[in-house]
């Protein structure tokens, strides 16, 4: 049902329009803009001038062919670096065009990846977004080849004409070091997975597994792995699927609405990362995300998962294999990573192993059904899926500085509350949902202990209710609260604790309007509303909220109490 009415929403705009080919660069928050606009603060830098290499400029994406460009490192600017910041700006045209997935790679590893705003006949948005990159160091180094996926067909389907061309301008700033300071301690190797052409890897059932054989350093001593899994297709409102028994009349999706990903090292279970409920700016009810879009909707976050406790496996020598998979994935999800790896640069090789592993290969999610119907064949009542799985993984590494053991000790719950009012007028479902990590992370070299303490939720509300009148005329209310908060605490016996928070937040609300004969009329009570606040221990604080209605801003504003909230953010 959510798909039908956002196509008919979606035809009901469709014109031709020329093409563009100027890439814009949006200011920042501007009141009575219609273009898209989060509350995310830019990316700090430090001081000083960047050195900036294109990686391309102007790129068109009006097909499914990846597009291809080559690296250089800068001349004037040799590695390492203070900061190294990725930066993009997008344009789609004007017209009709639905939300697509881009991903840039170089050298097979990922840069970025999002997801693009939808145009409309009055409007060619265009967006800005950046993130750090200094980990990826290791990669920038040496000359390499890239590839930009943006797959965007454009052309008629259905009736409909798709003229909405997407255009891209992408950087990335190199800030040097000062002199005399330190670079920072970046991974020595970037393993791409997969590491091939084509981007991220297709998961269309719970058995299915990104699978990347690797081979690192004997000397290694460190490692993470950066993992993305985006819905798409029948899994894209993974979050409103029930169980198969009752997906047919709950006219629903089925595996329930539990997905979680599961990383594996040689068959064996090595670590676990949430779902987030992305929602894409066509999702549900294109309305409810103009001009503010969804939580990271433009710019994903990958999960980092901590494999240190396998350096020692890892890195014997042997050839290993690293997989994913997503539990429950039901045609399908896209997956990519980064495998980070620190090498002993005191030592030609190091040994160790794995001295414990409580992870099970698979989740045990609980499901309770509470559904009614009556003999006129109404339904009432809920359904509920919910796992919880606490796991302690310990490894060693024999170093050049010593005995290093890891320990991570994590503990992941999720919840899916799903209300029904099923009948011949009524379609309504309400959504409850909860995701969070509590994960600690202990390293023991002998002389001292450092912990690290992470908290991360995914709190997620959502409204359904699509309604007919007695006249024959329809409705469809859609609300959604999504949230992202996560909290960081580093203590050593050698140095001042650490700590940081993020909380983000996206409200929106709409109401779609129809005919007796299913024609789309219009909306109203369009609103939406934006925080996001970002602290650390070591000064840095940004705070700063939007408000939206009618599908422009309406109001923005800035912490006073906080001196990075004054920054622009373009």
């Amino acid at each position: 049902m959510l798909r039908l009415l956002f196509a008919i929403v979606l035809a009901a705009s469709s014109i031709t329009v020329a093409r563009s080919q100027v890439v814009v660069v949006p200011p920042g928050p501007q009141i009575g803009s219609a273009n898209p606009i989060t509350a995310e603060p830019p990316v700090p830098r430090p001081p000083g001038v960047p050195c900036t290499v294109s990686l391309f400029s102007e790129l068109e994406f009006a097909d499914y062919n990846p597009k291809t460009f080559d690296y250089t490192p800068p001349a004037n600017c040799p590695g390492p670096w203070a900061k190294v910041v990725f930066t993009a700006d997008f344009t789609v045209t004007a017209g009709t065009q639905f939300d697509r997935t881009g991903a840039f790679y170089l050298g097979h590893a990922n840069l970025f990846y999002g997801t693009t705003a939808e145009p409309s006949t009055s409007l060619s948005p265009s967006w800005h977004v950046e993130r750090d990159v200094t980990d990826l160091t290791a990669l920038f180094m040496t000359a390499q080849s890239g590839e930009a996926d943006l797959g965007n067909f454009v052309g008629i389907s259905g009736g409909v004409n798709y003229n909405g061309v997407i255009y891209a301008n992408a950087a990335l700033e190199f800030y040097p070091l000062a002199p005399g300071s330190r670079a920072p301690d970046t991974p020595d190797l970037v393993v791409p997975l997969p590491d091939a052409a084509g981007g991220a890897a297709t998961l269309d059932s719970g058995s299915s597994q990104l699978s990347q054989t690797v081979n690192l350093p004997i000397n290694t001593e460190r490692v993470f792995l950066d993992v993305l899994s985006q819905s798409q297709s029948d899994d894209e409102f993974w979050y409103t699927c029930v169980p198969n028994d009752v997906a047919g009349e709950l006219e629903s999706c089925g595996n329930t609405a539990f997905r979680e990903t599961e990383v594996s090292i040689d068959g064996q279970p090595a670590g676990v990362a949430p779902v987030y409920p992305w929602i894409y700016t066509g999702g549900i009810d294109p309305f409810l995300w103009q001009p503010i879009t969804g939580v990271q909707t433009l710019d994903f976050k990958p999960y980092r998962v901590d494999l240190t406790p396998f350096a020692g496996l890892l890195g014997n020598g042997q050839t290993h294999t690293i997989a994913i998979s997503v539990y429950n994935a039901d045609n399908y999800f896209l997956a990519t990573a980064n495998l980070l790896v620190y090498t002993d640069h005191g030592a030609a090789q190091v040994t160790g192993g794995v001295l414990s592993n409580s992870l099970t290969a698979a989740p045990s999610p609980i499901v309770k059904e509470h559904l009614t119907t009556n003999p006129s064949g109404n339904i009432n009542g809920g359904v509920v899926v919910s796992s919880s799985r606490h796991y302690v993984i310990s490894g060693y590494v024999d170093t050049s500085h010593g005995r290093v053991e890891t320990s991570v000790d994590s503990r992941v719950d999720f919840e899916n509350l799903q209300t029904f009012v099923i009948n011949a007028s009524s379609y309504i479902q309400n959504i409850t949902q909860t995701n969070t990590v509590d994960s600690s992370t202990t390293v023991s070299d002998g002389a001292s202990v450092n912990s690290t303490h992470t908290q991360l939720s995914y709190p997620f509300t959502f409204a359904y209710s699509y309604v007919v009148a007695k006249t024959g005329a329809s409705a469809q209310a859609t609300s959604s609260d999504q949230q992202y908060l996560l909290d960081v605490a580093n203590s050593s016996e050698r140095s001042p604790a650490v700590t940081a928070e993020i909380r983000s937040e996206v409200k929106s609300a709409d109401i779609l309007h129809f005919d007796s004969g299913g024609n789309f009329t219009g909306n109203s009570g369009q609103t939406s509303s934006a925080e996001d606040q970002q602290r650390n221990s070591q000064g840095y604080c940004f705070d700063r909220s939007l408000s939206a209605a009618k599908g422009v801003l309406t109001a923005v504003k800035n912490s006073l109490g906080c001196a990075a909230g004054d920054v622009t953010a373009r």
